[in-house]
């Protein structure tokens, strides 16, 4: 009985847990690549595949037993949720963030400066008459601040942020706008 309880939960209950960590560490692996951090990268690789092949060994011994299988996609599936929240937690490199309104814009800009945003205004012509674009590229952490700024001065605005590679020099000064976490894990590694 001991064995049976051992193989049908004990085993499974643990490959989800390997599967979870290794595809955690894999999808914050390919974030961090993405940013161009191949170092962590790098080492985080080495982790992610030792951890897999240790959780493929245990099944390719037990063939037999499906409960290893369901695990395993369990394992793999919460894996993926828990290394996307990851992400979100770290909140690691630049967007841009661009304002689109048809109001003059001139109290928003005024504030995020006033605030030390860098905002870029450009007059367009959108689908129902002339328009205002603004351009703010800024770290990922502050990415919800600025919107409800945006909102507060603007609720009907239309924004989109996108991801940024690489930036020629960010504007230094910090925001005066209080933000909910100074930390950043990432921010002695050197990108090579």
């Amino acid at each position: 009985m001991e064995l049976d309880f051992f193989h049908l939960v004990i085993i499974p209950l643990l490959i989800i847990l390997a599967r979870t960590l290794d595809v955690s560490i894999g999808t914050l692996k390919i974030i961090l690549i993405s940013k161009g951090y191949r170092a962590v990268s790098a080492i985080l690789g080495f982790f992610e595949s030792f951890i897999w092949i240790v959780v493929v060994s245990q099944i390719m011994i037990n063939l037999n037993n499906y409960y290893y299988y369901v695990a395993y996609g369990l394992g793999f599936a919460m894996g993926t949720y828990v290394g996307v929240s990851l992400d979100r937690a770290i909140s690691l490199g630049q967007v841009i963030l661009r304002v689109i309104t048809r109001f003059p814009g001139d109290e928003l800009t005024e504030y995020l400066i006033s605030n030390n945003y860098s905002v870029t205004k450009v007059q367009g012509e959108g689908r129902y008459g002339p328009v205002n674009i603004l351009f703010l590229v800024l770290m990922r952490k502050q990415v919800n601040v600025v919107v409800d700024i945006i909102k507060e001065f603007n609720p009907k605005a239309f924004y989109t942020i996108e991801d940024v590679r690489s930036v020629s020099h960010l504007y230094t000064d910090k925001p005066k706008t209080k933000l909910f976490s100074n930390l950043n894990l990432f921010k002695y590694i050197q990108r090579k």
